[in-house]
């Protein structure tokens, strides 16, 4: 990673910054190995293999140039950034599926805006204005003649393709605005308005024959989100906010006929809703601040929700908004004496959700599978989560989260059943795919002008932890723990060493040390132990 810039006497500014990230990712799995002979696998019999086809890089460099500290404008940049992503696809949905030669590649052209300024017009009032447009492309390459199992072995495929025959590209064009208006009122009242519009098209292009073909509907959606605040700031003992927003999407795009695909409409939809809410803070005794929030809350799908990525993951043109109402309330003590500082937090929350956003796996013919975007109509979540932090002088801080968040089931009769008449087996049941219990712990050691005056040598130990948690229904699970992604315990360490005030910094990070196994919410594993070493040089001023 390369940045560099400068800012000059007559206000002109320029920064230019450049990356790559590359990984093999060839770390060892445990997974199922087909039987090629049979045509199936035991899934509970698992071997320790590596990754073959998972190869990753992205590089990109951003350039920006304008003006700075103008009586117009306190910051005007324009921007263009260019990018590059390839990526080979090792596994489905799930780590059972396993692929050999399925790629994608694709780049990004996009070109930017930011200006700001201070009391612009009258005393009080700042604008932050920002905008730019992403040109993206986006190959899938699935035209493999052969099927892999986990030992990197293949067999002939009747047909092409290791998921669903393709060479194909998505067009991406993004659109992105932002306004922020802030007004300061006497140093006690604060109004700000804030606006987002995002416009998506996407156009899908077929590149297996001689000519190209590109779909005739295209996918389109366009957010428009504007928000309208008040805080009220009388001391530094208590404030109070109260906000409301507006939401308005439209989408467009392709739907099927009927059941069997074979022709396909163009439909569109918009919706919008308001939403709303308020929040305060005080000070109850010296160092006890209490925070109580409440909010209406609507999210708006987001494009791989509507639309999917061409690939494993299939949209839903006609998902909803998904509505909650949501309240929190935390209480928090800081103290200091001396050397010796204390910070201790615990919050409660409670959100009650309808047309809730559920990400599912679908079966597929040949024993494949995808992944879908539903609503699934209440879930109901209550929680709490509790933070404590010692810190002693300038060389030690000890601190930990602990959070439980229970994310339930909360429709009680079974969705499409006539007249509420078949009740919902899972009903209280908790949401598959998502974790309700988890920690982390840290522990940091700071030596001042260690070697030499300005320099700091720091080292740290942290962990985290995640309890078991079903990716299917508890309605559907087995004492034998099936579908469970189970409980995760990893530490890390890093040792730091910054020199010269930090114009040379190096580091060194060992995470997961005793390398446990660790999942995501589907079950597919995550590396191991892994080391890693870092070198930054600040050269300049």
């Amino acid at each position: 990673y390369i940045d560099f810039g400068q800012t000059f006497k007559n206000g002109f500014s320029y920064e230019i910054n450049a990356f790559q990230n590359y990984s093999d990712n060839d770390y060892h799995v445990d997974a199922p190995v087909k039987n090629f002979q049979t045509g199936s696998f035991n899934e509970s019999e698992k071997v320790r293999v590596r990754r073959f086809n998972d190869t990753y890089h992205n590089e990109a460099i951003v350039a920006k140039a304008g003006i700075v500290d103008k009586s117009w404008a306190d910051r005007l940049m324009f921007g263009f950034t260019y990018s590059h992503m390839y990526k080979d696809i090792q596994t489905g949905v799930r780590q059972k599926t396993v692929f050999g030669e399925k790629h994608r590649f694709g780049h990004s052209l996009m070109p930017s805006m930011e200006y700001s300024k201070r009391n612009l017009i009258i005393k009080g009032l700042d604008m932050v204005l920002t905008a730019n447009y992403n040109r993206n492309a986006t190959t899938n390459v699935d035209t493999a003649r052969y099927e892999y199992n986990w030992l990197g072995e293949k067999h002939p495929l009747n047909s092409p393709g290791e998921q669903s025959r393709q060479y194909s590209r998505a067009d991406n064009d993004n659109w992105n605005g932002t306004l922020t208006l802030n007004y300061r009122i006497a140093r006690v009242h604060m109004l700000t308005f804030n606006h987002v519009l995002n416009a998506f098209r996407r156009d899908n292009t077929s590149l297996l024959a001689v000519e190209e073909q590109t779909d005739a509907i295209a996918k389109q959606t366009r957010k428009n989100i504007s928000g309208l605040s008040y805080r009220l700031m009388p001391s530094e003992k208590w404030n109070f906010s109260a906000f409301g927003k507006y939401y308005r999407q439209y989408v467009a795009g392709p739907m099927a006929e009927d059941d069997t695909g074979s022709n396909y409409v163009r439909t569109s939809r918009t919706v919008d809703s308001w939403g709303y809410g308020a929040a305060g803070t005080c000070f109850i005794l010296s160092g006890l601040q209490a925070k109580l929030s409440y909010e209406k809350a609507y999210r708006l799908p987001t494009i791989e929700e509507m639309f999917g990525d061409e690939d494993l993951e299939s949209g839903d043109i006609g998902i909803r908004p998904e509505k909650s109402d949501n309240i929190n309330l935390s209480l928090s003590y800081s103290w200091s004496s001396g050397k010796h500082s204390v910070y201790v937090e615990g919050g409660v929350v409670y959100r009650n959700t309808k047309d809730y956003i559920q990400r599912n796996i679908q079966d597929l013919s040949g024993g494949k599978e995808g992944a879908t975007y539903t609503n699934y109509g209440k879930v109901l979540t209550k929680g709490y989560n509790v933070s404590a932090r010692y810190g002693f002088g300038r060389w030690l801080s000890v601190g930990g989260n602990f959070t439980r968040m229970n994310v339930r089931d909360n429709e009680k009769w079974q969705i499409g059943s006539t007249g509420n008449s078949v009740q919902n087996l899972g009903y209280e049941a908790r949401i598959p795919n998502v974790p309700y219990q988890f920690a982390d712990f840290d522990v940091n050691f700071y030596w001042r002008d260690f070697g030499k005056k300005e320099n700091v040598l720091s080292m740290t130990y942290d962990n985290q932890y995640m309890h078991s948690f079903s990716y299917y229904s508890q309605a559907v699970g087995s004492k034998n723990n099936d579908f469970m992604v189970p409980d995760q315990f990893s530490h890390n360490l890093t040792l730091s060493y910054s020199l010269k005030n930090g114009r040379y910094n190096l580091s060194f990070e060992c995470r997961n040390f005793t390398n446990e196994d660790l999942y995501d919410n589907f079950s597919l594993q995550k590396a191991g132990r892994a080391f890693y070493g870092k070198i930054r040089v600040h050269f300049g001023d």
